[in-house]
C-alpha cells in the first residue's frame, strides 16, 4: 500500500513544488524591486514553508528539535549533512530569524524559478568548483557579511549529495574559511534524518516518513584545529543519525 501511495501521490507533490516556484518567481522580482530585501525574504519564507510542509501530501511527519540551543545576536555557521533539495528548503524555514545564506555550486544559479533568483540576490555564494582560489574569496566574503550583519552561512561539507544515505567525509576548507572571515561566528551543527523521502531520487518520493531536522550544542570554533573541529562537527552529525 506505501509503494502504491507513493507512485499516485509523488505527482500530486512535485507539481505542487513546480507551481510554487514558479508562481513566487516573479512575486520575489517585484518585492525586491518595491520594497528591497526585507520583503523579499518574507516572501521566500513563505515559499519554502509551502515547499517543505507540502510533504504532508506525501505522509511525511516533519519535526525539528534543538532550536533553543542557538546563541542570540551571534553569526551562525551552519555545518549540516546533505541528503536532498529539502535540506536548504528546511533550513530556510528552520533558521528563518538567522537569515540564512548558502554557499552553492554556480550552475544552481540560472535556470530554476525562485531558486536561481533567491540565490543571486540574498545575500549566497555561488562557486565554480573549478576555480578554487576564487571559491575560498567569494566564501571569506560571505563570512564577513554574516560577521557585519549577525546572520548565517550554511555549508554543506560534504559538496555533493549522499547516494546512499551514508555521510561522506566532511572537507574542512569552507569551514575553515568562514571562520577566519567571522571571527564572532558559532558553530551549529545540523542533522537532517529524512533520506528515506527521496532515496529513489524525484520519483517515486516515499510515503509516510519522518524528516527529523536536529540542532546540536553549538561549538565555539576558537582555539580549533580547521580539521580537528571538521571531523569534530561529522562525528556529531553521524552519532546523531545513527
Amino acid at each position: 500500500m506505501r509503494r502504491i501511495l507513493s507512485v499516485m501521490l509523488t505527482p500530486v507533490y512535485l507539481l505542487w513544488f513546480a507551481l510554487l516556484l514558479v508562481i513566487f518567481h516573479p512575486i520575489q522580482v517585484v518585492t525586491r524591486w518595491i520594497w528591497g530585501y526585507p520583503v523579499r525574504k518574507k516572501v521566500v519564507d513563505i515559499l519554502n514553508f509551502g515547499l517543505l510542509y507540502g510533504l504532508w501530501i506525501l505522509g511525511t511527519r516533519i519535526t525539528f528539535m534543538g532550536f533553543e540551543k542557538i546563541p542570540q545576536n551571534r553569526p551562525l555557521i551552519i555545518v549540516a549533512n546533505h541528503q536532498s533539495l529539502l535540506d536548504i528548503v528546511a533550513i530556510v524555514v528552520g533558521f528563518r530569524k538567522y537569515h540564512p545564506k548558502f554557499i552553492s555550486k554556480i550552475e544552481l544559479g540560472k535556470g530554476i524559478p525562485s531558486v536561481s533568483y533567491n540565490l543571486r540576490h540574498g545575500g549566497s555564494v555561488l562557486i565554480d568548483r573549478k576555480k578554487g582560489a576564487q571559491s575560498v574569496k567569494d566564501i571569506m566574503m560571505l563570512g564577513k557579511h554574516i560577521e557585519a550583519t549577525k546572520y548565517s552561512a550554511s555549508i554543506f561539507p560534504e559538496g555533493t549529495r549522499t547516494k546512499n544515505g551514508q555521510v561522506k567525509t566532511f572537507q574542512p576548507a569552507g569551514i575553515a574559511s568562514l571562520v577566519r572571515s567571522a571571527p564572532s561566528a558559532v558553530i551549529v551543527p545540523f542533522a537532517i534524518d529524512g533520506f528515506e523521502i527521496m532515496k529513489n531520487g524525484y520519483f517515486p518520493m516515499t510515503f509516510g516518513h519522518e524528516l527529523k531536522l536536529t540542532v546540536l550544542d553549538p561549538i565555539e570554533p576558537k582555539g580549533w584545529d580547521a580539521s580537528e573541529l571538521t571531523l569534530e562537527i561529522e562525528n556529531l552529525i553521524k552519532k546523531e543519525l545513527g
